[in-house]
């Protein structure tokens, strides 16, 4: 159901993010502030070697430190519990807490020492004496290709985890009959969302109940499950603690192996472990890092530029094991075409194990390189046909009345009118005074250029890629739940199944039952029960909090409403059609006859005999919610991937001093398009972090390995993030374009701003820098890269 944002009450109002108030005092309950008594302190020794056999561990003299309590290695580790699942059909691609037998990256933890004491048990790590045998390496995802290339798993066979093409459409004819074609390589470095909070776990094993009690750090669906697998023991043996405030996640607070390793700690020495990352252990080995992606483009389009197919070839460079790198190649099939109207598609996706650290989820899940690539195409075509990016854009989108959309991998796009946006855009711009600043900027002696970026956001959590890529999987649900309950004097509890990682939930939850109930959301109280008492949930991954949380919670109030109307029409003695609901109280619309909240809960909760014939007494309800569309596993490699498309449209401005080479954002407005916003306040802090995230990708931030299999970025001093200094003023124009699918209209935007920035800053400075006729094919485009191209060209020119 969707419905006029107009007639909301609280949906789409600037409501307070009740979340905020307990932050910015410092009230937030994290990980670390969580303290139990007997605690016992974890550190890790990884291996400094990328590739190496490790023939033994001496542990005797770390273990006669003070303090000291255990050395545990990964062979006894091995024998207590089983691997960590593996998503996909590669069961010869182990992966363990701890090395087993052999070291595959620099940095991949080879022992755990357990003290009194984090001090004490990592001055004990130095006393280990590890006898390793060093193998030949492979860190470059070309080279692991290569079947003579060091084999990071030898019984897999080969570094290959996945190589799978797709063909939709008619490509070869389409290539054949369109008269232009061109092709390019571009390169997505390694790089994350580094959250300032790293990766923290407490695990405490209760013998005599036999329960494993977690607190986590955790944004990570089916994490108990996993636990409890890996652990060999019963799934209601693990109970995780979900009222723990995460400090920042958006993909990397996954923690299986931290959890793994601590729990089977706490069951061995019968006291709780700890284990909380440091900078250098969350940036070496923790499960940090994103994609790293080669992206290899032919495109094939008319002289008018409209894009008639395209083939994509993006090669994956997932590290050390699996992990969930390869899947990442999936998600961007649900939006393989962006927001155009591209007629057929191939595309291979090869994900290769190498020895650097292991990829794990980060924001966006793929999606951000591929659009990265398309939209690079777009302004090749553009640049091919002499013809400005915007228009080509243009005359590429699906219209407002193609919706719903069929696009050639089988995904339907729900709702769209990129045509409005980008006119609403370049309006708030003044697309016309940008180009002559960009013009007067170019005459002053600087480069400057515009980018111009569109893509979409899918969103609604939907896993559909994880068939599509191993047939062995068969999920079709990927619900997400919410329970509410009104006790005995009228008050609102909801109940909610993830943790906080700064998303906004409390605030989502409350203000979509308060416009149900039509009460006040500030009245609602929005609690997180541990895991033993949830229902099913698959946490916020996908974009997917405000259209199935958003939409358990609106479900769950009807149901209470329609309890109401049920119990108020029996008192009026007349049909549910006779009676109206309004503000938490019922009337009869021929009589006049008025219960209010006060009485129907005193006869829901008091009065049996007050009750329709077969009601369950007491207000208590729940709702789990399945994905919207995703009912259906994939055919012939085509499937309905995410219900819901948000659409955003980048313009920025960039001017770059030709000696310095420092991008200097001058402008940047981005058009934002997420359907019905049931919080401005939260949509706008996505919206406003996603580009900082997609600036940081673009210009600064990556894990550099140097030729011996180092990662050279280690701290923050190496690791570069965007300061205040390099995020500008950002301006957003808002559109709505409600979502048939979902209950208010709303669309995912978790991953806004981010999906789209590194391709407008790529753009940009291409544009800056074509009258030299160089440009850049690599993200990050460092200051470096900027001023010794430019220094080249022109020393080339004179």
């Amino acid at each position: 159901m969707s419905a006029d944002p107009s007639a909301f009450r609280f949906v789409s109002t600037n409501r307070r993010v009740r979340e905020d108030r307990r932050f910015v005092v410092g009230r937030g309950n994290y990980v670390a502030d969580i303290v139990r008594e007997g605690t016992l302190h974890v550190a890790i020794l990884p291996s400094q070697y990328p590739s190496a056999r490790i023939l033994s561990i001496d542990s005797s003299a770390a273990l006669a430190m003070p303090g000291v309590h255990y050395v545990l290695t990964g062979e006894e580790l091995a024998a207590a519990v089983d691997p960590l699942m593996n998503g996909l059909d590669t069961p010869n691609v182990k992966r363990y807490p701890l090395a087993v037998g052999q070291t595959r990256y620099a940095g991949e933890w080879v022992a755990a020492v357990v003290a009194e004491t984090r001090a004490q048990a990592e001055d004990a790590t130095e006393k280990l004496r590890v006898s390793y045998e060093p193998l030949p390496f492979v860190t470059d995802a070309e080279q692991a290709l290569n079947p003579d290339s060091p084999p990071v798993h030898p019984a897999h066979g080969s570094n290959v985890l996945l190589d799978k093409t797709f063909v939709w459409g008619e490509v070869e004819k389409d290539f054949a009959e369109s008269p232009r074609h061109l092709s390019f390589r571009v390169v997505w470095g390694r790089n994350s969302t580094v959250p300032i909070e790293t990766f923290g776990v407490i695990a405490s094993w209760d013998p005599w109940r036999e329960i494993l009690d977690v607190w986590a750090s955790i944004q990570m669906p089916k994490y108990p499950d996993q636990i409890a697998r890996a652990l060999r023991i019963p799934a209601n043996n693990v109970r995780v603690h979900q009222d723990v405030d995460v400090g920042g996640s958006y993909g990397v607070k996954r923690g299986i192996k931290h959890t793994v390793l601590v729990s089977h700690l706490s069951r061995r020495l019968g006291r709780p472990v700890r284990l909380i990352e440091d900078r250098l252990e969350n940036m070496r080995g923790g499960d940090q890092h994103g994609p790293e992606r080669i992206f290899d483009v032919d495109i094939a389009f008319n002289d008018q530029g409209i894009v008639k197919s395209m083939k994509m070839r993006a090669l994956d460079n997932a590290g050390g094991y699996a992990g969930r790198a390869p899947f990442q190649l999936g998600k961007p099939i649900g939006a393989i075409v962006g927001p155009y109207k591209i007629n057929s598609v191939q595309y291979r996706a090869q994900s290769v194990t190498s020895n650097k650290a292991v990829q794990e989820a980060v924001r966006g899940f793929g999606q951000s390189p591929t659009n990265y690539a398309i939209e690079t195409a777009i302004d090749k075509v553009a640049d091919a046909i002499g013809v400005d990016p915007v228009e080509v854009r243009r005359r590429n989108f699906i219209r407002k009345d193609e919706f719903p959309y069929l696009i050639p991998s089988g995904t339907r796009y729900d709702s769209g009118d990129y045509h409005t946006v980008v006119e609403k855009v370049l309006t708030h711009v003044d697309y016309v005074a940008l180009q002559k600043e960009r013009d007067r900027l170019r005459a002053s002696g600087m480069l400057a250029g515009i980018g111009i970026a569109a893509c979409l956001e899918p969103s609604g959590g939907n896993s559909s890629f994880e068939p599509l890529l191993n047939e062995k999987n068969t999920t079709t649900t990927w619900m997400d739940s919410c329970r509410i309950n009104i006790d005995g004097v009228g008050f609102v509890t909801v109940t909610i199944h993830t943790t906080s990682a700064g998303q906004g939930h409390e605030t989502l939850v409350a203000t979509v039952v308060g416009e149900v109930l039509e009460i006040d959301p500030d009245s609602i109280r929005v609690v997180r029960p541990d895991s033993l008492a949830s229902l099913p949930s698959n946490t916020p991954v996908g974009s997917r909090m405000a259209i199935m949380l958003g939409g358990a919670a609106f479900h769950a109030a009807q149901k209470l409403k329609s309890k109401f109307v049920k119990i108020a029409a029996h008192q009026f003695g007349c049909t549910e059609d006779e009676v109206g609901y309004s503000n938490g109280g019922v009337t009869a619309t021929k009589s006049s006859d008025h219960l209010g909240w006060a009485d129907l809960v005193s006869i829901a909760h008091r009065n049996f005999h007050l009750l329709p014939a077969g009601m369950e007494p007491g207000l208590e309800t729940t709702h789990v919610m399945q994905v919207p569309t995703g009912d259906k596993l994939p055919e012939n490699g085509r499937v309905q991937m995410y219900p819901c498309h948000s659409f955003e449209f980048h313009v920025v401005l960039i001017a770059i001093d030709p000696v310095l080479g420092k991008p200097d954002i001058r402008r940047y407005v981005i058009g934002h398009d997420c359907g019905t916003v049931i919080n401005p306040h939260i949509v706008k802090g996505m919206t406003l972090g996603g580009i900082a995230h997609g600036i940081g990708a673009a210009l600064l931030e990556e894990f550099v390995y140097d030729g011996e299999g180092q990662m050279l970025t280690q701290s923050f001093m190496d690791y570069l993030l965007p300061s205040s200094h390099e995020i500008p003023k950002v301006e957003i124009v808002h559109h709505c374009t409600p979502s048939p699918y979902t209950v208010f209209g709303q669309k995912g935007s978790g991953e806004s701003g981010y999906l789209g920035a590194p391709a407008a800053i790529s753009n940009a400075i291409n544009d800056a820098v074509r009258s030299l006729d160089i440009s850049f094919s690599k993200l990050p485009i460092r200051i470096s890269a900027i001023s010794d191209a430019v220094a080249a060209a022109k020393k080339n020119n004179q």
